[in-house]
């Protein structure tokens, strides 16, 4: 059986959000920001994983759009983070890379 790219990537991506989320509540003590993205970052794969399971290829195509929305709102909040200094360059990069790749 061939490996699902996207439900790897996206796994791999929700590791990453909830290590940066425990990382922003304890070095920086910022909730806030950090709530919002732990929920839309770690959404992309969950919906990937309902996307597997869908009704109809409409469906699919639906629960993948609305993943798609998820990725594109964990970018904007990592955009915050990095313009509001919780996040290194380096930190931002690499996170920015995984979510838009």
């Amino acid at each position: 059986m061939k490996e699902n790219i996207l439900k790897v990537k996206s796994f791999e991506f929700a590791i990453r959000i909830v290590n940066l989320y425990t990382y922003l509540k304890k070095e920086h003590g910022e909730y806030i920001l950090a709530q919002q993205l732990i929920r839309c970052g770690t959404s992309i794969g969950a919906i990937v994983r309902g996307a597997e399971h869908a009704e109809s290829t409409k469906d699919f195509i639906h629960k993948l759009s609305i993943g798609l929305k998820e990725a594109n709102e964990s970018k904007y909040w990592l955009d915050l983070l990095s313009a509001t200094g919780f996040l290194t360059n380096k930190m931002y990069d690499s996170l920015n890379k995984d979510c838009i790749n």
